[in-house]
């Protein structure tokens, strides 16, 4: 069950939102009485209320609005009670001055804006003591183990304990509780209008996560970056699973890098089965993990893990397979044109048409290690350049490619050009790595950056007449393939497609 908070300064404003959110089939409802700007209506609010409510009053220490006087708040919250409402919230070191009466059930309640600590296990213990319904717990996560701390204070109990942290190092928590148990979790109205850090939207609850329909045999995958609030993996998959009919959840954990050993050691006790792993973790994961494929040791980059019971934690890396198979796939269309054309018999376009090819490397991170390694493996003669000399060097030195300074990369004939850079990605969407006039009829331009799909480079480079490789197409695959590493199943390669395309350009789609 979600409870979904309601704050605002006006009262038909909080009754129209709890109406609403009854037609959207929530089940219950925090009315956050420390919102009001006026003089406080208790009956308007809750005498005819549309369904069954939590009453709660906030002072500023607990993230509140409240700045009466505190008598004034408790009689507030004894009336709530008088008035036979479902849940009052009740601060843990106010409990005893409300006593319980009728069939209102009493959550007690413990927040820390600061952080989780270090004796949370005492403090679950201590608010034992007051008479609760349901214990409520919580703080904020400075490191990602204070996430499971707090789920595992759900399963430590009889009396059942909502448990999760605050802040975006949080947030999955929100999720994670449910499955581990605790009655409910708590969501915002809209995803512009959180009540505390963290917080996601009953939207987002129900139809991204699905929070409702998650259970102790639900497994749990994630993205993990820092920051990984941009990431469009945690859409793509939770609808593909949905599609699917699959009892599977996928949650984004932004990792600070200080945290990231400490964090894949945690992945099993949190029930996590894989991850995708992306900035600025595809080279740092190598010193954690348990057995890498081949292709990752030779890389030295990462970008998915599965953890097996008996082997470990697993790592693969998908962008390098992704790459190659992109770039095959569109010289298998060009040969197709090129025969339906009559221009020439169809070629053979298996890998052996790279070993002809020179392509030019914009970018010497993550990304660009993987596809400098799966085109340089294919045969192909491979140029890196980077805007810092040294990182472009480096690589081209571990991959026995050739390096040139980023202010020559348009002196460079290529056959195929790859950014790998940032440039151009949302909201920097009229900057391209390459000046137009340098892309050449006939060249190959393949941009990783995918949101937006139509890059300037892109734009640019179909002006000039190059074939074109878009972002989402190598976004998609290496998904594709993480997506059957995670499941075993054949991945269902064009719902995926559009699904990325409706996510990151709706309007196009608004007349479907």
């Amino acid at each position: 069950m979600i409870c979904v908070s309601i704050g605002r300064g006006r009262h038909k404003q909080m009754l129209a939102e709890h109406a609403h959110l009854i037609e959207e089939g929530a089940e219950l409802v925090e009315l956050r009485l420390d919102y009001i700007r006026s003089a406080l209506n208790l009956r308007r609010l809750i005498g005819d209320r549309p369904g069954p409510v939590v009453v709660s009053c906030r002072r500023h220490e607990d993230g509140g609005l409240w700045r009466g006087h505190e008598e004034a708040r408790q009689i507030l919250l004894r009336s709530a009670i008088a008035t036979d409402v479902e849940y009052v919230d009740i601060e843990e070191d106010i409990a005893s001055s409300i006593p319980r009466f009728g069939k209102t059930k009493r959550i007690i309640s413990y927040h820390n804006f600061r952080q989780t600590p270090d004796n949370i296990e005492e403090i679950h213990d201590r608010m034992l003591q007051h008479d609760a319904d349901i214990l409520k717990i919580v703080t904020t996560a400075n490191q990602p183990s204070d996430n499971l701390r707090m789920l595992q204070l759900i399963r430590r109990t009889d009396v059942p304990t909502v448990a999760f942290c605050m802040g975006d190092i949080g947030t999955p928590s929100r999720i994670l509780c449910g499955i581990f148990g605790a009655p409910f979790t708590y969501a915002t109205f809209h995803h512009e209008r959180t009540l505390a850090p963290g917080q996601l939207s009953y939207t987002e609850m129900v139809k991204m996560y699905r929070y409702c329909e998650l259970n102790e045999e639900t497994e749990v995958f994630a993205v993990i970056a820092d920051p990984v609030g941009h990431s469009l993996s945690p859409m793509l998959h939770n609808r593909t699973f949905v599609q699917q009919g699959m009892n599977r959840v996928y949650l984004p954990f932004r990792v600070p890098e200080e945290d990231l050993g400490q964090f894949l050691s945690d992945c099993p006790k949190m029930g996590i089965k894989g991850l995708s792993v992306t900035i600025p973790h595809k080279e740092a994961i190598l010193d954690y993990v348990s057995w890498q494929e081949r292709a990752v040791s030779e890389i030295g980059a990462g970008n998915t893990i599965l953890f097996d019971p008996e082997k470990g934690s697993i790592c693969y890396n998908t962008d390098y397979h992704a790459a190659l198979a992109s770039v095959l796939a569109e010289y298998e269309r060009e040969a197709e044109d090129e025969s339906s054309d009559g221009r020439v018999a169809k070629r053979d376009t298996g890998i052996e048409v790279l070993k002809e090819k020179t392509a030019l490397i914009l970018g010497a991170g993550g990304a660009a290690k993987a596809i400098a390694y799966a085109l340089r493996h294919a045969g192909a003669t491979v140029v890196i350049t980077n805007r810092t000399e040294g990182r472009a060097r480096a690589l081209a030195d571990s991959l026995k490619c050739v390096a040139v300074n980023w202010t020559l990369r348009h002196e460079v004939k290529a056959d195929l050009i790859v950014n790998c850079t940032p440039i151009g990605m949302h909201p920097n969407l009229n900057e391209s790595p390459m000046e137009k006039r340098h892309l050449r009829r006939g060249v190959m331009v393949f941009d990783t950056v995918y949101n937006p799909e139509q890059t300037l480079l892109i734009k640019q480079a179909r002006e000039q007449d190059c074939r074109t490789i878009t972002g989402i197409e190598m976004f998609v695959r290496q998904a594709a393939m993480q997506f059957q590493l995670f499941t075993g199943e054949d991945p269902p390669m064009d719902s995926m497609r559009e699904t990325m395309r409706r996510s990151i350009n709706p309007a196009r789609f608004d007349d479907d």
